[in-house]
């Protein structure tokens, strides 16, 4: 009695193996090819680094760093059978104090490998946003809560994905009118040197100290999150 194995014919692999499967005995003709990847990151790992490239530079200044860090976002103009888009390619971060110059060095890297891989990207935002500071982080100017000067760099970032288009921005045309209609009314014509009133609470949703009771319902005055919506 002939076997499975004594019935095959020697195959010629031509092609360098990236998978493989248990082949059905039942139905051993059928092709059995590895789950494809997403077509756009063998595209970005294909691409060659323009000797020019767009970028921004955003300046941090946070209060647990004695100098500023300057990042700097370069984005690579993507061409294909579509609209031509940008999307992010490397990062830098520059500053006059090194005390943390070998860290800041591996994460730039890390990131513009991620980048260079491409596909979807924006998962670092939440990643960086997630790292706290032993201290317990700290509020910048304008009443808004930082856990670190990492996840700073994940609000940069942030900032940065949103006007590429690949996060959408928060607040709808109406959140926006709706925040604008509550600032007016909050406005007294008194000075502050915070961009939010100084009874303002901590939003839960943005961190940010900008929470009033405006018409007898809480309102964030920086997200526009409130129950009254």
């Amino acid at each position: 009695m002939n076997t499975l194995a004594d019935t095959k014919k020697p195959i010629n692999i031509k092609r360098k193996i990236v998978g493989y499967s248990i082949a059905n005995a039942a139905n051993d003709t059928e092709e059995k090819l590895p789950p494809t990847l997403d077509k756009k990151r063998f595209e970005m790992e294909d691409i060659r680094r323009p000797d020019q490239l767009r970028g921004s530079t955003y300046k941090v200044q946070s209060p647990v760093l004695e100098s500023a860090l300057y990042i700097t976002i370069n984005d690579i103009l993507i061409e294909g059978d579509g609209d031509p888009y940008y999307r992010p390619f490397e990062v830098f971060i520059n500053s006059k104090d090194m005390s943390h110059f070998q860290w800041i060095v591996a994460l730039t890297r890390v990131m513009s490998a991620v980048f260079r891989k491409g596909g979807d990207v924006t998962f670092l935002v939440e990643e960086l946003g997630s790292v706290f500071e032993p201290s317990g982080g700290y509020f910048k100017k304008g009443g808004k809560f930082v856990p670190s000067i990492v996840a700073e760099i994940g609000e940069v970032l942030k900032t940065h994905l949103t006007t590429l288009g690949m996060i959408k921005s928060e607040l709808s045309p109406e959140q926006a009118a709706f925040i604008s209609e509550k600032r007016a009314s909050m406005d007294s014509g008194a000075e502050s040197s915070s961009e939010y009133p100084a009874n303002a609470t901590l939003c839960k949703k943005c961190n940010t100290k900008a929470v009033v009771m405006s018409g007898g319902c809480d309102t964030c005055l920086s997200c526009g999150n409130s129950k009254c919506q």
